[in-house]
């Protein structure tokens, strides 16, 4: 039983652990997760202690236990059995409540410099990030300065996924035809893992990203390079991102265009089909519709 613990936090620390925050926002979702499991540890382990108790009390070799075959009903253990949980709801709840307001996603993070515009677009399946500021984008791939509060406007080419760095916090949805917005910040310089926390397609195992945080000269230099690149992110381009690929190579390209993640959200462009169902349970493409959205969801 001492060893219980240790077994179970063998896997965690590591490159997608939620148990090693590296922003605020991360930091406040621990805190949470750990306060509720504190509050709700004030019932499990006196339950379990008590369980014990009375099983080692009442054994049949103790002739001091008295034996009360009619007892029925005690107000005072009535009051003890309701009260308890009720204060852990009450508790739980309290920090519910006010952690739902302080992260909400799209609160601004309090910060001197301004945030840094990210646009965020889940395609079939992949990420693609546009920088409207810088006009370059990245496929797969997240660069972010570190200490800089980062603004995400996130929307799907296809059908509904989820956003999730589970080192820097806050998991949510991107759907086709509607913008979700996060708000994040990396205190650190690293490298993080990003994913989709949401199953949605016989490519989704491999639907992951690497989030970058740089220092403000690696940043920029990094800005510099994708400046340089050769690709070009435009109309015709973007029609060869929509398309299923398994799996799609980190990337970056310039992107002076500056309207495409909007016209994604507006439906200006057309929804991609999204994994539809074949034979056997098969994956395979399909028209192009207006429900592909809905059908997703």
């Amino acid at each position: 039983m001492p060893l219980a613990p240790a077994l179970l936090l063998a896997g965690c620390g590591g490159p997608a652990s939620i148990l090693a925050p590296e922003g605020p926002i991360a930091s406040a979702d621990l805190a949470i997760l750990l306060n509720a499991l504190a509050i709700m540890l004030v019932i499990v382990v006196p339950t379990i202690l008590a369980t014990l108790g009375v099983a080692w009390w009442y054994r049949a070799g103790n002739a001091r236990a008295h034996y009360r075959p009619d007892f029925v009903y005690s107000g005072r253990v009535e009051l003890i059995v309701w009260s308890i949980p009720i204060m852990v709801i009450l508790f739980l709840g309290g920090v519910i409540w006010i952690g739902s307001h302080d992260l909400d996603p799209g609160r601004p993070i309090p910060s001197r410099q301004p945030p840094l515009e990210v646009q965020v677009v889940s395609l079939d399946w992949a990420w693609l990030f546009i920088y409207p500021e810088q006009q370059v984008a990245s496929l797969n791939a997240l660069a972010l300065p570190v200490g800089v509060p980062v603004h995400l406007r996130l929307t799907s080419a296809s059908v509904m996924n989820s956003f999730f760095v589970p080192r820097l916090g806050s998991q949510i949805y991107a759907m086709n035809g509607m913008e979700t917005q996060l708000n994040l910040r990396a205190d650190r310089a690293g490298q993080f893992y990003g994913q989709s926390a949401h199953f949605s397609g016989d490519g989704f195992s491999d639907m992951h990203f690497a989030v970058q945080a740089l220092p403000g000269v690696g940043f920029a230099q990094w800005v510099k390079a994708a400046q340089a690149s050769q690709s070009i992110l435009e109309d015709r381009s973007y029609a060869d991102l929509v398309r299923q690929h398994r799996p799609i190579a980190h990337s970056t390209m310039r992107a002076p265009q500056g309207t495409l993640f909007d016209a994604v959200v507006a439906q200006h462009i057309a929804p991609a089909p999204g994994p539809q169902a074949g034979p056997r349970g098969h994956a395979q493409s399909a028209p192009s519709s207006s429900g592909a959205s809905h059908h997703a969801g």
